[in-house]
Order: structure tokens, then C-alpha cells, then sequence
């Protein structure tokens, strides 16, 4: 698994408990400045293509939408074994932060349009127990370092 020392990114850590959901972040009741992320690995239903999604944590995506908005067959949640492989993280760790083990560019970057406003994104660093703020700027310049183009998208909601 690569670091993220090796592309230069040393924002401050916010340590904190363990938050496997949005909704454990909710419950530790910190208010902290900046952009909260859901992150959601998805693939498509023959298992052969994957995004990350970046959208608000309170957004109830509409898969079946996206999917179709997107082209893709039905759309899911990939399971903890394709998350390991694909992004070398347990689930509960996703972050775009862990693009950076996607060296072959197997997975697709999605942000919700959205987030264009937002900046000081809330990401793990490969880890749930502590948050980075990344400048929109910073997001925008590790995303290209790491090959992952994003692709500005409008995500239905439910």
C-alpha cells in the first residue's frame, strides 16, 4: 500500500473514535469547519467497472438513476473484498484519499456537482480514526497526481 507522504500531502490530523458511517460522525456531535464527504464505492452489476462517489453525507443517492444517467448496468455497492483490492482499504476507510492505491486506474472518480462551492473537504487518510481538510485545490491537484480524472456529475437523489 503506498503512503500519502509520497505525494506530499501533510494537511493536520483531527484525531477522533472510529467513524465507519456519516452517521457515526453525526453522533461524536463535532462541529468542525469545511465540506463533509459520504463516500460510496459502487460498481456496476457485472462487477467489471467501479467509481468512487463523493456526494453529501446526507444525500440519499438513487442508484438506479445514476446508473442509468451514467450508462452503466444496475448500479451497487461494491463488497469489502473488491474495496481491498481496488482501493487497498477496509470498509469504513473509503476516502479519496485512497485513489492513491489505484495504480492501474481501475476506478472511476465521481463528485457530485453539488460540492463545486464547497473547499476544507473531511477526508480519512486511509484510516477512520482521524480527518484531513483538503483545500478544493489540494483534492483537485492529488486527483490528478494520481491519474484520477474527476467527473463532475448531477446525482439523483431518492
Amino acid at each position: 500500500m503506498a503512503r500519502l507522504a509520497e505525494w506530499h500531502i501533510r494537511p493536520p490530523l483531527i484525531e477522533h473514535p472510529p467513524l465507519r458511517t456519516c452517521d457515526d460522525a453525526d453522533r461524536l456531535l463535532v462541529n468542525r469547519p469545511g465540506t463533509r464527504l459520504k463516500n460510496l464505492f459502487l460498481r456496476d452489476n457485472y462487477g467489471r467497472k467501479h467509481a468512487l462517489l463523493l456526494t453529501h453525507p446526507n444525500k440519499q443517492v438513487d442508484l438506479k438513476a445514476l446508473s442509468r444517467q451514467q450508462g452503466w448496468s444496475r448500479l451497487g455497492f461494491a463488497s469489502a473484498e473488491r474495496l481491498e483490492r481496488y482501493l487497498g482499504v477496509a470498509p469504513g476507510h473509503v476516502s479519496v484519499l485512497a485513489l492513491v492505491n489505484d495504480r492501474q486506474l481501475q476506478v472511476e472518480l465521481w463528485l457530485d456537482e453539488e460540492l463545486k462551492d464547497g473547499d476544507d473537504f473531511h477526508c480519512h487518510p486511509l484510516r477512520n480514526t482521524a480527518t484531513v481538510l483538503m483545500s478544493r485545490a489540494d483534492l483537485l491537484r492529488f486527483t490528478e497526481q494520481t491519474g484520477h480524472a474527476p467527473r463532475w456529475l448531477p446525482v439523483p437523489s431518492r
